[in-house]
């Protein structure tokens, strides 16, 4: 039996930096995702996630071999939008601790979730890492017509850790919608995907385990920005003094 998913984390409250694959070239998008890697490694982050966000899966693929072969120390996942089964291939083949979907739940009309549940069941079975699954997710439709407390059940089966978003990239995810959801999933791993800041973490990290960030470790705080250390060690820094308070540093 595998261990739990946040204990593979040496803190606790991690942080999982996205690698969006930015880049103008796909010599450009390999050079800023190796600089980017080396600067949240310094900076202290948990893990990074590699997301075809800007790039293709072509870059996917070069980014994850050299995590693979250079970053031994460094727990990483991958994401790989609108692809599911390839994010378990890459995940799989290049040694990648978790994958990252970004709908594990009440995305699909009723007829079509016995076949998800099939092609999840399927793919777990034959990966031995984790997954991290959002319900109601950014961008996501809705399409279950079930309450959101049958879908999470539906998505608690499907993954090891519910991802919870509000509406857009980089938009704070509501402290209403968090406390909802950990209502409804009890004591089962709950991630912010979106809009965490050194403001904003303490409120909500007193309720969810993990957090993905993005756009704040930008030098604009947008997704299209450039990762800036001095952010990287604010958000750092205000999350350690977090875990100071009782975690495991």
């Amino acid at each position: 039996m595998k261990k739990p998913f946040l204990s593979i984390f040496k803190h606790e409250k991690p942080i999982f930096a996205m690698i969006h694959l930015k880049g103008d070239t796909k010599e450009d998008i390999f050079e800023r995702a190796k600089k980017e890697i080396d600067l949240y490694e310094q900076g202290g982050v948990d893990a990074v996630i590699v997301e075809n966000y800007f790039g293709t899966y072509d870059d996917m693929k070069t980014v994850l071999a050299y995590l693979k072969d250079n970053k031994p120390n460094l727990i990483y996942g991958v994401n790989c939008l609108n692809v599911d089964p390839m994010g378990f291939y890459l995940a799989k083949t290049y040694h990648a601790s978790f994958v990252q979907l970004d709908s594990v739940a009440g995305h699909l009309k009723q007829r079509d979730e016995s076949a998800f549940k099939a092609f999840m069941d399927i793919s777990r079975a034959d990966y031995d890492g984790y997954v991290m699954g959002g319900v109601r997710f950014k961008y996501q439709p809705y399409l279950s017509e079930r309450p959101l407390a049958e879908d999470l059940k539906i998505g608690m089966s499907n993954c090891d850790a519910i991802v919870v978003t509000q509406d857009a990239t980089g938009q704070e995810t509501s402290m209403d919608k968090i406390n909802e959801f950990r209502s409804l999933i009890g004591d089962f791993p709950l991630v912010i995907g979106a809009g965490m800041t050194p403001e904003n973490c303490e409120k909500q990290f007193a309720v969810a385990d993990a957090a993905i960030v993005g756009s704040y470790f930008k030098d604009t705080y947008k997704d299209t920005g450039d990762v800036d250390p001095k952010h990287i060690k604010a958000m750092i820094d205000a999350v350690s003094n977090i875990r100071g308070k009782g975690g495991k540093l």
